[in-house]
């Protein structure tokens, strides 16, 4: 029987990338993987414009909502096999502790939400971080080993995926 690794997703706000990043590993991955994301500071909802990437192909999106990484550091939160930061929310933030120590990743996504930024080139810069963080979850899940082994995973370079959207978050 093939163990299932547990994933967590940070970014700051909880609403945009680490949620489509949790939704993309639950839906690719199937028992391998059991996805979850959080914040530091979590958003009161979902991102309205990171919700009509993830219809198109997620069939479960009452599943998400922001939640504060605070939630997963309990003795009776889910033991995490790897941590994911999608920004600089885990230096910036100071992260706690969580239980049972996992490895920390950082996956470094340029935040669709940055300052002065129209409403079209906001749902742009959505769509491009969807299709970035989407190539991402499936580099991950074909690593040799992936099922938690941790050292394969920093070979995924942030760089490799594709360019990154030009904005400052």
């Amino acid at each position: 029987m093939t163990r299932t690794y547990r994933v967590l997703f940070l970014c700051r706000g909880n609403s945009a990338r680490s949620i489509i990043a949790e939704a993309l590993l639950r839906e690719l991955a199937g028992h391998r993987f059991e996805a979850f994301s959080a914040g530091a500071e979590p958003a009161a909802r979902v991102h309205p414009l990171a919700l009509p990437q993830l219809r198109a192909g997620i069939s479960d999106l009452e599943r998400l909502s922001p939640k504060s990484w605070l939630e997963f550091t309990s003795e009776w939160a889910p033991q995490m096999d790897l941590v994911i930061a999608m920004d600089g929310c885990v230096e910036e933030y100071h992260a706690p502790v969580f239980p049972g120590a996992p490895p920390f990743f950082r996956w470094n996504f340029a935040d669709p939400l940055a300052e002065g930024m129209t409403q079209a080139e906001c749902a742009r810069s959505f769509e491009t971080v969807f299709w970035q963080i989407l190539r991402r979850v499936t580099l991950f899940m074909e690593l040799p080993g992936y099922a938690g082994a941790p050292e394969p995973v920093t070979a995924v370079n942030p760089d490799s995926c594709g360019n990154e959207v030009a904005c400052d978050g």
